[in-house]
Order: structure tokens, then C-alpha cells, then sequence
């Protein structure tokens, strides 16, 4: 998500789960059956109660990360446009922040290798 101001945006992780009070990009995993796209439109509405056209989305970078057993591969999208009001339905709390600033934020460590992609995209 990306404001008129050149802003992204992340979210906290919330108190008792995994990584708690990280911040994160929106999003989540994909389920059997679903396209990157159509788990990212589901997830966005699921947790901040937007809704996005799969037009809107583009796709900007990616990151592979071992996580124990499993290996992760994150999709960063790039979204310009939704409709609907942010909410933090899922999340402790949102912020706009600039992509510099990112840097200085604790962020799980597969979240990390995007932020210098997504300073030069943005």
C-alpha cells in the first residue's frame, strides 16, 4: 500500500503471536486453490476491511527466507489505489512511514531484504 505522498504501509504484529510487535507489510498467506493476487485482495480485506481490484496490483519484489523446516517466499505488491477506510482489524496498530524509514524499524527478518527494493520503487 502506497499513500499520494509516497508513504507505505505497515502494520504491527499483535501481542501473543508470532514475531509480536514487529511491523510487517500487509498480507498473508496463501490457501489451496488461490492465486498470489486473489490471497493478498482476501488478506487486505480481511485485515484492514479494504477492497482492492486485482488491477490495482503490481508486483514489485520478493524475498526467500529459511524459517525452520519450511521456506518462505514473500510477494511485495505494490497497491496505489483501494476503496474503504484502513482499519487495524487483525493488527496492534497501522503507520505511513517513508521507505528510509523502514530501516529503523523492527521488522521480521524475511521482511528486511525488501525494504531497499521498495525505497528505489517508491
Amino acid at each position: 500500500m502506497i499513500d499520494l505522498e509516497g508513504r507505505v504501509l505497515v502494520q504491527q504484529r499483535p501481542p501473543g503471536g508470532s514475531m509480536a510487535g514487529l511491523w510487517e507489510f500487509p498480507g498473508g498467506k496463501i490457501e489451496a486453490g488461490e492465486t498470489p493476487e486473489a490471497a493478498l485482495i482476501r488478506e487486505l480485506h480481511e485485515e484492514l476491511g479494504i477492497d482492492v481490484e486485482q488491477a490495482c496490483l503490481a508486483p514489485a519484489v520478493f524475498a526467500s527466507e529459511p524459517l525452520g523446516d519450511r521456506h518462505l517466499l514473500l510477494l511485495l505488491y505494490a497497491c496505489r489505489k483501494w476503496g474503504g477506510v484502513l482499519e487495524a482489524r487483525h493488527a496492534s496498530g497501522l503507520r505511513w512511514v517513508r521507505p528510509l524509514e523502514l530501516h529503523r524499524m523492527e521488522m521480521p527478518p524475511a521482511d528486511k531484504p525488501l525494504i531497499g527494493l521498495l525505497e528505489a520503487l517508491v
